[in-house]
């Protein structure tokens, strides 16, 4: 029994406790400098256990107070990283990440602890975690493909780029959806590019066209060129969407979204919408990198948490085309109740009561 453990049998309120001075820490590492109001909307606590348990911190010298707000000291980073070593053992992530690998068939899952629908910091934690492992795997000569999203988008925004120059080109995977342009594709591309000290190519096409344009868009040279130099890539790092959210952002009408409902779609990716099976259920004629082009991808990576986006992970993951997911902890246990749900009797059943 460890030291840990003897503690809780003694102070059974210890747990709760840690647990949440180490959530206030993550999201000062997160936010800081960051205002105690602003720190208690993000986190959903009330002021006066933000505020009691900050004077612990700050006189513990773990937070700094300025006139901005509250930021990590030095000593703070370190004792939150061995912290974040702690949570890891405490809720069994290896474990977690061990069982979800085996189900799936995957070659390397990474879980960090928490879920990013209630706490901002873990989706931080998260898109870091993606920044590191592209870094670890990416060399020389190498082809990045990369979708777009809000997630990718912060992996961009987050990507660790200090003493790291290879010699690595980054494409877009996808044309665009016409919405945001700091989440499209081609703007992620050249932000990886940046940080990586590689270069681009970018893909001046719409993702979703009529598909009596199709062939006429891929016609056009550098079109074509910038698809076929996604299709060798090495690596392919994407999203993935719930097909409810998808729906909505490509522009499609309520009779379209919910027939793809009706026929159990919960999950997106690729312009393809699947079931909690992996099944394909709909599909959009669009320009860019399609299902099948992923067989030949030695490394697709998936990267996508909360909670909320469990049935979607679970259908993507379902149809045998990711080798690596990074998530979080609110996802992937959802996702492993939801995977056990399949194999009862009379199927998947919504779940909103299955966390705890």
């Amino acid at each position: 029994m460890d030291t840990l453990t003897v503690m809780q049998k003694v102070v059974p309120e210890l747990k709760d406790v840690l647990e949440r001075r180490y959530t206030i820490l993550r999201a000062v590492r997160t936010l800081g400098p960051v205002g105690r109001r602003n720190l208690t909307h993000e986190l959903g606590l009330s002021e006066r256990t933000v505020r009691s348990d900050l004077d612990i911190l700050r006189a513990q010298g773990l937070v700094l107070a300025s006139s901005e707000g509250v930021l990590l000291s030095p000593e703070g980073e370190v004792v939150l990283a061995r912290l974040d070593e702690m949570a890891r053992k405490l809720h069994d992530v290896a474990g977690l990440e061990a069982a979800l690998g085996e189900i799936f068939g995957l070659q390397r899952v990474i879980v960090v602890p928490g879920d990013s629908d209630s706490d901002p910091s873990v989706k931080r934690d998260m898109v870091q975690v993606a920044g590191e492992y592209l870094r670890s795997i990416l060399r020389d000569g190498d082809i990045l493909a990369v979708t777009g999203g809000t997630t990718l988008a912060q992996v961009a925004e987050c990507f660790p780029g200090e003493s790291f120059n290879r010699r690595v080109t980054v494409v877009p995977a996808r044309g665009g959806l016409g919405e945001d342009i700091r989440i499209q594709a081609n703007t992620i591309a050249v932000r990886l590019a940046e940080k990586l000290g590689g270069s681009y190519r970018l893909l001046h096409a719409p993702e979703d066209v009529l598909p009596c344009y199709v062939e006429q868009i891929l016609r056009e040279p550098r079109i074509r060129d910038v698809i076929a130099l996604s299709k060798r890539a090495k690596v392919l790092l994407h999203g993935i969407g719930t097909a409810e959210e998808m729906a909505r952002r490509r522009g499609l009408d309520d009779d379209t979204t919910m027939g793809l409902i009706a026929r159990g779609a919960v999950g997106e990716a690729f312009g393809y919408y699947f079931n909690a099976k992996g099944e394909i259920v709909y599909s959009t004629s669009s320009v860019g990198l399609r299902l099948h082009d992923l067989e030949n991808i030695s490394k697709v990576v998936a990267v996508a948490g909360g909670r909320s986006k469990a049935w979607a992970i679970l259908a993507v993951l379902s149809t045998g085309r990711c080798h690596v997911c990074i998530t979080d902890e609110g996802a992937a246990r959802r996702v492993m109740r939801l995977k056990e749900s399949t194999k009862t009797e009379g199927g998947v059943t919504d779940d909103h009561q299955d966390w705890d």
